[in-house]
């Protein structure tokens, strides 16, 4: 990088003064400049531009060829740099997406933003930011309602086999120990009696029990958003556009999530059924004990504190959302918005 030097391409180049004391074509800064308009790719590069005053920079035209652009420092000195720095490789690291509609936003609220990534590649591979719910993704971390889902979870399932036998179905004890009088010893009409050594038990546990039953649905829809939440302010949530992998060796998922700092434990969550969830991804995750493949459907608390990172496709997290805001806002008197939810629901019933 040439400070105080002037950038060059397409027929355009941005002197840069004495303002030039960052690397302008760093992995986290780089601007084009066309027709005087800086072209920023976040919201951190317009910040330290702001910073910088760039309102005190010369812009002025100079024409080059499309081949290559120089950068001219301000003895005069040019150094060209070949077309490849900026090739189709590079432009394809650029946003695709830059903003994500969002339904029954309050007006007192702001959404909240997550990059959108990729798994084509092990590189952490930026596609755009989403801009997420903040009811669904900002909530009140409610770690009571986390713990009731988590119990509701573990007991609702379980059945207790156990069961003891009582004096009628024990074995023996037909007949009368003793006469009634004349013995002098406590009266007793069988050997099976639960007063006797190998008797029957009279209060013992009479299986199979069921501890099933059913949690509010308004704190089952509260504690996934609170899950949610939770994985999205530690940064353990991660949106993806498809479940595709290239390859479907283990080693790859494990690189992948060593460069992306994933964590031992991963959840990958599709709208698809599994059956039709990519094959490369499923022969993958079958072979690491710690990775597991979860149809949007049966999302649940435990699963998501279970594991330490969250990946979501996109079509997951619409449909999420939908589902969330519909169980949340189900009595708001949206005929309209109630008719289409109602429908989604039926379909997948």
């Amino acid at each position: 990088m040439l400070h105080g030097g002037v950038l060059h391409y397409s027929q355009t180049v941005c002197r840069k003064s004495d303002l030039c004391r960052v690397m302008f074509l760093s992995n986290s800064l780089r601007c084009l400049t066309t027709k005087t308009t800086c072209l920023t790719r976040s919201t951190t590069c317009c910040r330290q531009l702001q910073k910088m005053s760039l309102s005190t920079t010369v812009c002025s035209l100079k024409e080059v060829t499309p081949d290559n652009f120089s950068l001219e420092d301000t003895d005069g000195t040019v150094e060209t740099i070949q077309k490849d720095f900026v090739s189709a490789q590079r432009r394809s690291h650029l946003p695709l997406m830059t903003s994500r509609p969002i339904k029954q936003l309050p007006i007192h609220l702001k959404p909240k933003q997550a990059w959108l990534e990729s798994l084509s590649s092990v590189e952490d591979t930026k596609l755009g930011l989403l801009d997420l719910h903040p009811d669904v993704f900002a909530t009140y971390p409610r770690i009571d309602i986390l713990h009731k889902c988590v119990v509701w979870q573990k007991t609702y399932k379980k059945v207790n086999l156990e069961t003891v036998k009582t004096r009628a179905e024990k074995r023996g004890g037909g007949r009368k120990p003793w006469p009634q009088k004349g013995s002098g010893r406590a009266r007793h009409g069988s050997i099976r009696s639960p007063l006797w050594k190998g008797g029957g038990s009279s209060k013992g546990p009479r299986g199979p029990k069921s501890y099933w039953y059913v949690l509010p649905i308004r704190i089952r829809e509260r504690g996934l958003r609170v899950a949610l939440t939770v994985k999205y302010s530690q940064d353990y949530l991660h949106i993806v556009d498809s479940l595709d992998i290239p390859t479907p060796e283990p080693e790859y998922l494990e690189d992948l999530a060593v460069e992306r700092y994933w964590g031992p434990t991963v959840l990958f969550v599709d709208h698809k059924p599994i059956e039709e969830i990519s094959p490369n991804l499923i022969e993958a995750t079958n072979r690491i004990k710690t990775y597991n493949v979860m149809s949007v459907e049966g999302l649940n608390v435990y699963s998501m504190l279970k594991h330490h990172t969250l990946v979501l496709t996109l079509d997951a997290l619409n449909f999420l959302e939908d589902r969330l805001l519909y169980l949340m806002n189900r009595y708001t008197g949206d005929l309209k918005y109630d008719a289409i939810m109602s429908q989604q629901l039926n379909r997948i019933s």
